[in-house]
């Protein structure tokens, strides 16, 4: 059992509390309020999105992506306390490239769809993650590329789509994804506390 089996195991199975660098730790409830927080983002991202779809084509909703799912995120980071945020290994933004934490969660998801493990049957991972200045508690759930993602994410993304996204987005390393891929993942990032 590798260390980062162990971590997921420890994460998933650990009945109530862990040690802190504050005391205990409520790991349910961390895992719970990173749900309730990544679900916010998510609802309220893909309400603009579909919006701005009807209103205006995928060409206005590059705009969404571009302006304000990064506020959107920046909310529901200060409403809860948490760092709130999507991440993937080929991004089209490049703030949303992964930390090395991240990207070995990412890597991890990618192993178990080797192994034939759809993205609806891959767990959130949660752990307790030793930053060197304290801990945080740290998060993630994956994002599966569905139908709507592909009109700006897909094989075959139209000519227009794709000189909005080359504009905006001239390093793009997101597109050419088939429905059921792994598109990314949520993740949440919260310190709990300093270096004793």
């Amino acid at each position: 059992m590798n260390r980062f089996t162990a971590s997921v195991i420890l994460a998933g199975f650990l009945t109530v509390t862990a040690c802190g660098a504050g005391g205990e730790v409520d790991l349910e409830a961390e895992k719970a309020d990173a749900r309730a927080a990544a679900g916010e983002l998510g609802r309220t991202l893909k309400g603009e999105l579909v919006g701005a779809m009807q209103s205006g084509g995928p060409v206005e909703a590059i705009e969404v992506c571009a302006v304000r799912a990064p506020e959107i995120a920046a909310r529901v980071s200060e409403d809860t306390g948490m760092e709130v945020a999507r991440t993937a290994l080929r991004v089209r933004n490049a703030s949303n490239a992964p930390d090395a934490w991240e990207r070995e969660q990412l890597e991890h998801y990618l192993r178990l769809m080797d192994d034939g493990r759809p993205v609806s049957e891959l767990p959130e991972i949660a752990e307790l993650v030793d930053t060197g200045d304290g801990t945080a508690f740290r998060w993630m759930k994956p994002i599966a590329m569905g139908g709507v993602c592909a009109t700006c994410h897909g094989k075959s993304v139209a000519e227009p789509v794709r000189a909005a996204i080359e504009a905006r987005y001239p390093d793009d390393a997101a597109t050419g994804f088939e429905e059921g891929d792994l598109r990314g993942a949520f993740t949440v990032s919260k310190p709990l506390g300093g270096s004793q």
